[in-house]
């Protein structure tokens, strides 16, 4: 297998609650940060903007992002209600899509039993209409584990490292079932890795790409 891309230089992030991106695609942010030094992470989360859970995900993604430009942006939507605040969530999705040049953006993917989730996975393509858009998943109670096309090959030791990092920056969320002390973060990336021969990986689905076979 090919890699899919020789160097990243911005990547936009979406989630539409903190730690959603750290649980969906924490390990995928140390490699990148890693393999592209000077690698510019623009984030964008609707929900817990001015509370604890803020704090936290400043810290996480700090920490996820070693040596990379980090900058996020948290709003305050009600948390669950989302659909209910469409126009004013697609209005601050297209916003920030104005302010990145990004190679590559994350976001939620369109089978995620959240709704939150699933509205954020409907709108990033209406507003990143030119990017490679890849939907990350999100382990949580309800049984919407996906079918992915794409998978993140990790070492141990990163797989390792991000399950640290969320269970140190995210203590906030250890009382949920699927959190915990990161164990079932754990067995989910080492199955993921089991489907594409690496020690552990994380999986991502493919939105919308685009194929060239003209010589670069």
């Amino acid at each position: 297998m090919i890699p899919l891309l020789a160097s990243v230089s911005e990547v936009a992030l979406i989630g539409a609650h903190c730690d959603d991106i750290a649980i969906g695609m924490g390990g995928t942010l140390l490699t990148l940060a890693e393999a592209n030094p000077g690698l510019r992470v623009r984030a964008l989360i609707l929900t817990g903007g001015g509370t604890e859970r803020e704090r936290e995900e400043r810290g996480a993604l700090d920490a996820l992002c070693p040596g990379a430009s980090v900058e996020v942006t948290i709003e305050d939507f009600p948390d669950g209600r989302l659909p209910a605040h469409w126009n004013d969530v697609k209005n601050t999705v297209a916003a920030f899509a104005r302010t990145t040049s990004a190679d590559v953006v994350f976001a939620p993917q369109r089978r995620d039993a959240h709704q939150d989730h699933r509205l954020l996975a409907e709108i990033i393509p209406t507003e990143f209409r030119d990017h490679l858009i890849f939907g990350y998943e999100i382990l949580k109670w309800e049984t919407d584990t996906p079918t992915p096309q794409v998978f993140v090959p990790l070492t141990t030791d990163v797989a390792q490292r991000k399950v640290d990092l969320l269970v140190e920056h995210y203590p906030s969320q250890i009382r949920h079932d699927w959190f915990g002390d990161g164990s079932a973060f754990l067995a989910l990336s080492r199955l993921r890795g089991v489907q594409c021969r690496a020690p552990h990986a994380e999986a991502l689905i493919l939105e919308k790409a685009q194929l060239s076979f003209e010589r670069p």
